[in-house]
């Protein structure tokens, strides 16, 4: 059984510590970012904006912010 990552509080999060969550997540149990703001109940806009602002960018080919 997967125990999923709790992600909660994923806007409060330093960013830079939040992209190595997500991208573990990604790697791990989700197939797209898509999937992974619906498993995660997380506003896609929301961790977009807040990653970009540090420079970290969805690349949908590797499933992973960069």
């Amino acid at each position: 059984m997967h125990c999923a990552m709790d992600l909660s509080k994923a806007l409060q999060m330093d960013p830079h510590l939040l992209i190595g969550l997500l991208n573990t997540e990604l790697r791990n149990h989700c197939d797209s970012l898509d999937d992974l703001v619906k498993t995660h109940h997380l506003d896609a806009t929301a961790i977009l904006e807040k990653l970009a602002a540090a420079d970290y960018h969805y690349r949908p080919e590797l499933n992973q912010f960069r």
